[in-house]
């Protein structure tokens, strides 16, 4: 197999941006070698800058008006290429805290010239709280999230009230929160978390796709486990005035 032409620079940055501060556990970029941050790119020396604790301007990041999705935990970024061009009129934002995901997700999303979606690599819950600008987020999609069972491991668990709380500061009035999961425990933990918040009203959830092909699926992780026939736990919950 060929492999890809490698992407300049100049070609890769417009889909990247770079929050300082965000992600206290991330070193400063660095070029990788060739398919090292996936499909032969090396990543952005000049991404998207925003100043140290700025608030992002959304029609000034994209160049529109258009309404702003974000997904937390963006993986190899299937959900953003699929979405992106799917819904050209909408504005895709990713915060993945790994920085080869987001460098492979970028790519993937530079060679479409999907114009309408950035990514960053960031612990989002300090992106949620210090970054997006308060009611200014239509959609926050969470995709099969790490649980994080073991103690030592719970300082990296994302679903938190903090989290919770953050999603809540960035939706829109009727703006909607998006959870999927794999893992039946922690989408009890995460719909009882939500239920004791008033400012949510759980919606009925999503109805199952039947995918078309093998990029018809929210992530990677989803096309996995539906192959495996093992059961996906899926909630959409609106922000109430």
């Amino acid at each position: 197999m060929r492999k890809p032409k490698k992407l300049s620079r100049d070609e890769l940055a417009p889909f990247v941006v770079e929050l300082p501060e965000a992600n206290p556990f991330l070193p400063p970029p660095r070029p990788l070698g060739r398919g090292a941050g996936g499909e032969g790119v090396s990543p952005a020396e000049t991404p998207t800058p925003v100043g140290r604790g700025e608030e992002l301007n959304w029609e000034f990041l994209f160049g529109n008006p258009n309404p702003v999705e974000v997904e937390v935990g963006f993986g190899k970024g299937l959900f953003l290429v699929s979405a992106g061009t799917a819904h050209p009129d909408v504005n895709y934002f990713g915060v993945e805290i790994v920085r080869k995901y987001q460098m492979y997700a970028a790519n993937r999303v530079a060679r479409r010239r999907l114009t309408n979606v950035k990514t960053c690599c960031a612990d989002a819950k300090r992106v949620l709280a210090n970054h997006i600008p308060p009611g200014s987020v239509r959609t926050v999609h969470v995709f099969f999230p790490d649980p994080w069972w073991k103690t030592r491991h719970k300082k990296r668990l994302l679903f938190t009230d903090e989290f919770a709380a953050g999603v809540l500061r960035v939706l829109q009035p009727g703006g909607v929160l998006h959870f999927v999961t794999d893992v039946k425990d922690y989408f009890e933990m995460v719909t009882g978390l939500l239920a004791m918040l008033p400012a949510f009203r759980e919606l009925p959830p999503p109805a199952e796709n039947t995918p078309q092909h093998d990029m018809d699926y929210l992530t990677n992780f989803e096309r996995k486990f539906r192959k495996e026939g093992r059961p996906i736990y899926r909630s959409r919950y609106e922000k109430v005035a």
